[in-house]
């Protein structure tokens, strides 16, 4: 069974812990875990690109010059693909490109995600992360008694917590969330995840949701 140790804000250890088997004991599937993250990245995209065709461009209306006797291709408009200010052919249009996979392939991705960065050691749990009122310096002072300032972390929290999100806003690379909203995309994007105490207990349950 996979341990690991919590520590205070100061980096000391205070205890050790034993992972949940279920979580943290799988063997990654790097396949799935590819799956779940194209999917999380399709869902993202707007699919707000669109060109104009023929019919949609101003102008055009009237034939440029005559048919025949001309010595020039026969045209209709000028707001044809083919000239210049024209139309586009086969452009792109509006589109919704999310989609859903099994709610047991996002489950197993996560943890085989989580258990990614348990094997490469990225992943540091505290006994609590508790900031009284916003303060991106004593976020700084967290972090670099940790040995995380200037790398990606990702902050589970186990619930929304409005000062600990504002003190890490403005450092870069650090995001917070929320263990239920926790997916194998923002997992492996960080290089370390940095966790709490209650979030190792529910984890168990969120993969199992």
């Amino acid at each position: 069974m996979p341990v690991i140790e919590i520590k205070d804000r100061e980096n000391r250890v205070v205890e050790t812990v034993h992972l949940p088997e279920d979580v943290f004991g799988g063997r990654a599937k790097k396949s799935l875990i590819h799956q779940a993250v194209v999917n999380y990245l399709a869902n993202q995209r707007q699919g707000t690109h669109a060109t104009k065709t023929r019919g949609m461009v101003s102008g055009g209306g009237k034939k440029p010059y005559r048919q025949k006797h001309t010595g020039r291709a026969r045209a209709g408009s000028i707001r044809s693909p083919l000239w210049r200010g024209g139309g586009t052919i086969f452009g792109p249009e509006p589109r919704d490109y999310s989609y859903r996979i099994p709610k047991k392939m996002r489950r197993r991705a996560l943890m085989a995600a989580l258990h990614e960065k348990l094997v490469g050691n990225q992943i540091v749990v505290m006994d609590s992360i508790a900031i009284e009122k916003p303060s991106t310096k004593e976020m700084l002072s967290i972090l670099r008694n940790l040995d995380l300032d200037g790398k990606s972390v990702l902050v589970v929290l186990p619930e929304r917590n409005d000062s600990v999100s504002l003190s890490a806003r403005n450092i870069p690379g650090v995001r917070v969330a929320r263990a239920m909203d926790l997916n194998s995309y923002d997992v492996l994007a960080s290089d370390t995840l940095l966790m709490t105490r209650e979030v190792l207990a529910t984890l168990g349950e969120i993969t199992a949701s």
